[in-house]
């Protein structure tokens, strides 16, 4: 395997926003992220002022999957996974780095926003995982799921 984890750095964020239009479901083209105010320059500037911090996965220095999360609200913003990837466990990999992280900066809860279609791959995934439904839904009609963390 030639897959490797990192912390993301503001120079990946380019390539972020162009896989996240290349991902099975829930994709959002450059020109939607555009339009909520998310371009490469906004998303890196968060991300090299720490207020969203994430992980990527790369395979041959290419990325393929990444995770990233808001520090001020403890909200997983992202997790994205190009296709050809899906069922290997990175996803989970990228989403427990992130989970580890906040629970060491003093989280006691995360946060998330879902579809809350059974038929669509991340309804099952975050529950899988132990993400619970808080009965509410965010501004994008998402159902909010949550995470209660350890304080160990």
């Amino acid at each position: 395997m030639t897959m490797t984890y990192r912390r993301a750095v503001p120079s990946d964020i380019a390539a972020c926003i162009e896989l996240r239009g290349k991902t099975r479901e829930n994709a959002v083209s450059v020109e939607r992220l555009k339009h909520l105010g998310i371009t490469a320059a906004s998303w890196s500037a968060d991300v090299a002022n720490g207020d969203l911090p994430g992980y990527v996965c790369t395979d041959h220095d290419q990325i393929i999957g990444y995770c990233f999360a808001d520090k001020r609200t403890g909200e997983i913003v992202v997790l994205a996974l190009l296709p050809a990837w899906e069922g290997r466990g990175i996803g989970k990999h990228l989403l427990d780095s992130i989970v580890a992280d906040f629970t060491k900066l003093g989280f006691g809860r995360l946060f998330l926003g879902c579809s809350s279609d059974p038929k669509v791959r991340s309804y099952g995934f975050y529950r899988h995982l132990g993400w619970q439904s808080t009965g509410t839904f965010d501004a994008h009609g998402d159902e909010v799921l949550e995470k209660i963390l350890s304080s160990s």
